[in-house]
């Protein structure tokens, strides 16, 4: 089974699988075997013949091709990440590890650990002691900085509520806020008197409540699922390098029963073998499978937070089938042979989590609906890890179980955020120092423990002040009646170079782009110029990311956003530099921030509709005669 363990002071939480036997002596630890002793229900590859391989999750660095050797869809980065001489080429004279370099210059090497040993545990110990002070530092000033900020705005507040009108009725959905908040206040007192069930029952095609009253704010995805008559189940994934990612399954109970335990369980690390759930195809009516991926330090809990305004219960609503995948570690960190003080749990970033991460969520996903596509829907982070592994350099053959890539506020470029001075110090201190300030495990894991321990409201409302501050975020077409809600799906576990990744001095804050560097892309701006210019001899060179795999891109960019840079993406898919990539619809909202695509009041208006009738218009069309029209799509522009 798998087994969590918990430091109760530094939230830290490990699962591992452990069989009836212990460990081989002569192999690395997270090479142990006996994940297959009943944690994980085994399924050959499809070529195994009377054989079945092995079923394990290996190091990343390390170990060997996942893939079946004849495998024709493996691409190239895969095969490096994974390794290419077979299952085990982790041993040197030394027995270390040998991490097998990715040539790509936004993809450095990240750092090798070898097994563990009494001399480099208490290496590891002492790098985490010191981390731990060095981190609260940071996170103190960060803090402290916010409430600095907090304050200064109160006084402004103040000023002017003496002065004039009250600053909250300047708010631009102010009175919406208030219908929103006195209708919740009915609810919760039918609830109370349980006369919920006699005044729903007059709407008979409407999900009645399984959950109400007051809201008591918790990091819980499936109960603000039943307070708007839908439920979630909890599918448990593991990816080619042994992690267990956590994948929810939105439905709605008068039409699904949820799966038991076992068949929820990994399925070991292979994807796309073809095999599909027997009970897939008789399951009534069919619905098109939708994969929602989070933004950076969240869950897919940011998709949940803002009642039936919530894009996950707005699709499911309209008659999706809604799938919300989870990166790994997230909330619990698991791995089918490594523990959380061990380094090499660690060792990943954000080609990882797109080049591993989002193969297995996109594979389990169609295993248990049986489809051949899917569509994806992601946000901020959740599009960089994307068109990062459609990249033709990456894992192209992902395009090809893509029906739509919708993306909100793409993060593939940076914006003018990166250059704050925290963010200033992140990307100016060398690599060592940067271990030395934030470890070579979790990304301040402090955070979680203070996610714990404080009060959900008061966490909320800090949580609130502290992304602000760091991110310039408003909450000014939010409802703060659910502010609070919103960031209990915030922080989670992100490993120190995944960080280092994002801001960093080698990758993203320094390129200030997902896919090239600065070189190329001043030299790309240079060309569009000339080309601009109405100079015809001028060619644009062929600095293409992506191949005939890609699936049509569909964008909502956050027009105030400055965090990333969304209109430089749609310049670029819209001048000929990606010739492969079909622009399905494409849309800024001038006044949006980089959250209000997912929280603000109307995103229902200005992005959910539009994103349930892009997926129905770019779904093939097979599974368009399979499955039932979702509510409120139209057949023709």
């Amino acid at each position: 089974m798998f087994i969590s363990e918990s430091d109760p002071d530094e939230g830290l939480s490990t699962s591992v699988a452990r069989g009836a036997e212990s460990r081989v002596s002569d192999k690395a630890p997270y090479f142990d075997t006996t994940v297959e002793v009943g944690s994980i229900e085994q399924h050959p590859a499809p070529d195994a013949g009377l054989k079945a391989p092995l079923q394990t999750g290996y190091e990343l660095q390390d170990l060997g091709p996942i893939c079946d050797e004849d495998s024709e869809n493996a691409s190239a980065v895969t095969e490096r990440l994974l390794g290419e001489e077979g299952p085990f080429p982790w041993k040197n004279q030394l027995g270390s590890s040998i991490a097998n370099t990715v040539t790509h210059p936004l993809f450095p090497p990240l750092p090798s650990y070898g097994p563990p040993s009494l001399i480099t545990s208490v290496q590891h110990l002492i790098i985490r002691c010191v981390s731990f002070v060095l981190s609260l530092v940071f996170l103190g000033t960060v803090i402290l900085g916010a409430i600095i900020q907090t304050a200064s705005a109160s006084v402004l507040q103040i000023r002017r509520k003496i002065g004039g009108p009250s600053p909250r009725t300047t708010r631009l959905f102010h009175e919406e806020e208030r219908s929103r908040q006195v209708e919740r206040n009915k609810a919760s007192r039918r609830w109370s008197y349980r006369r919920e069930k006699e005044v729903d029952e007059e709407a008979l095609d409407e999900c009645l409540p399984l959950e109400g009253g007051k809201d008591p704010v918790v990091c819980d995805v499936a109960y603000y699922a039943r307070r708007v008559g839908l439920d979630v189940e909890t599918f448990k994934v593991q990816t080619e390098d042994g992690f267990i990612l956590t994948l929810w399954h939105v439905y709605n109970p008068q039409e699904h029963t949820p799966l038991p335990p076992k068949a929820r369980r990994p399925r070991g690390p292979h994807v796309f073998t073809g095999q599909t759930n027997p009970e897939a195809s008789r399951r009534a009516p069919a619905k098109y499978p939708v994969l929602l991926m989070h933004g950076l330090l969240q869950s897919a809990g940011a998709f949940c937070a803002n009642d039936d305004d919530s894009l996950a219960f707005f699709l499911c609503k309209s008659g999706y089938d809604v799938w919300l995948g989870n990166n790994r570690c997230g909330m619990v960190p698991e791995h089918t042979t490594l523990f959380q003080s061990d380094p090499r749990m660690w060792a990943w970033n954000i080609q990882q989590m797109g080049v591993l991460d989002l193969p297995a969520l996109v594979s389990r996903v169609l295993f248990e609906t049986g489809f051949e596509k899917l569509g994806l829907v992601g946000h901020s982070q959740g599009t960089a890890e994307t068109f990062i592994a459609l990249a033709k350099d990456q894992r192209p053959e992902l395009g090809e179980r893509i029906s739509v890539f919708c993306a909100l506020a793409p993060a593939v470029y940076a914006g003018p955020l990166v250059e704050r001075v925290y963010f200033r110090f992140m990307r100016i201190i060398p690599p060592l120092v940067f271990r030395a300030f934030f470890g070579i495990h979790a990304f301040i894991p402090f955070m979680m423990t203070v996610h714990r321990r404080l009060h959900p409201r008061i966490y909320g409302t800090l949580g609130y002040y502290v992304f602000s501050f760091l991110f310039g975020w408003s909450d000014a077409r939010w409802d703060r009646g659910l502010r609070d809600r919103m960031f209990q799906f915030a922080p989670v576990y992100v490993s120190a170079e995944t960080m280092r990744w994002w801001l960093g001095g080698e990758c993203f804050a320094h390129q200030k782009c997902i896919l090239a560097t600065s070189e190329v892309t001043q030299a790309e701006a240079a060309e569009d110029q000339r080309v601009a210019r109405g100079h015809g001899e001028v060619l644009r060179s062929d600095t293409a990311w992506y191949g005939p795999q890609m699936p049509p891109v569909a964008l909502w960019i956050a027009g105030s956003d400055g965090l990333v840079d969304g209109r430089r993406l749609l310049h670029r898919l819209e001048n000929g530099r990606e010739p492969h990539v079909q622009l399905a619809h494409a849309k800024v909202i001038e006044e949006y921030e980089h959250l209000d695509v997912l929280w603000a009041m109307d995103a229902i208006d200005q992005v959910g509709q539009e994103v349930r009738q892009v997926l129905w218009e770019t779904m093939p069309q097979e599974a368009r005669t399979r499955c039932r029209m979702p509510r409120g799509v139209w057949t023709a522009r």
